[in-house]
């Protein structure tokens, strides 16, 4: 997991500074990495905050609007639900005969959110109305979503295909992992349960409360040491990225007061 946690940090870096670079300034990544590590201390309270930091950091840092960056926090949590959509999407079809049925539901919210990005995209680029004039212009233009105007089809599917690898090797990990509690599953088994889980855990409603305790539910001969892996897995991969962002704490707690140039 120690190796996993790592590279995840690095990745969500990745991220945070690639879509930084594309709609507010040009940083280098050994700038972002310190804010995007120490930030998942604040994530084990809540991620939206940690986001939150990670633009005010910014903004006294490098002098850019806040509500620019917080566009750009935004747009990284919207291709955040399409990412994990995809690979659940991927991962029900995989296994759909020993998956919950709750679960079936993804692939028909896979195609309505496809539906509802096509608008939204039209939307923002200004191609679903004639003019800048009315509520809707109103809404496009205000800072909060300056991303998304500017962004187009090959940022959302960039910030996908960088996250992606993190997915892949948490399918190998998890797998590894698995096996020291004494159950065995391939890698095209691991890639239909994991990413269903992680979708199903970060959203509300019957699904969060399934993918939970689908471990179990996968395989009900060992409770036990499956409410363990779930339980330690989850547990240690929050807290080491926590432990991770004290080593950067200090420099960008320093940074973050500082004024901007």
């Amino acid at each position: 997991m120690i190796p996993y946690c790592a590279l995840f940090v690095l990745i969500d870096s990745l991220v945070v500074w690639r879509v930084i670079t594309w709609f507010n300034a040009r940083l280098r990544y050994a700038d972002v990495l310190p804010i995007r590590a120490s930030a998942y201390i604040l994530s084990i309270v809540n991620e939206q905050v940690s986001k939150g930091a990670i633009a005010l950091y910014l903004s006294r840092r490098n002098g850019i609007p806040a509500w620019e960056v917080g566009s750009s926090m935004l747009f990284i949590m919207f291709c955040e639900y399409y990412y994990l959509l995809m690979w659940a999407t991927v991962g029900v079809l995989l296994q759909w005969d020993r998956l919950p049925h709750v679960f079936h539901v993804i692939p028909w919210l896979a195609l309505v959110s496809a539906a509802v990005f096509v608008v939204f995209y039209l939307f923002f680029t200004g191609r679903l109305s004639s003019g800048r004039v009315g509520w809707g212009g109103a809404v496009r233009n205000r800072p909060l979503f300056r991303s998304f105007r500017l962004a187009r089809l090959r940022h959302y599917a960039a910030v996908i295909a960088l996250r992606s690898p993190a997915m892949l090797t948490a399918v190998v990990v998890y797998g590894l992992a698995l096996k020291l509690f004494g159950v065995t599953v391939g890698l095209g088994e691991m890639l239909g349960y994991l990413p269903v889980i992680f979708f199903g855990a970060a959203m509300p409603g019957p699904m969060h409360s399934v993918a939970i305790v689908l471990w179990v539910l996968l395989f009900p001969e060992r409770p036990g040491a499956m409410t363990t892996f779930g339980f330690v897995q989850h547990n240690f991969f929050i807290l080491f990225n926590a432990g991770m962002g004290l080593l950067f704490l200090r420099r960008a707690t320093r940074e973050l007061l500082a004024k901007a140039p």
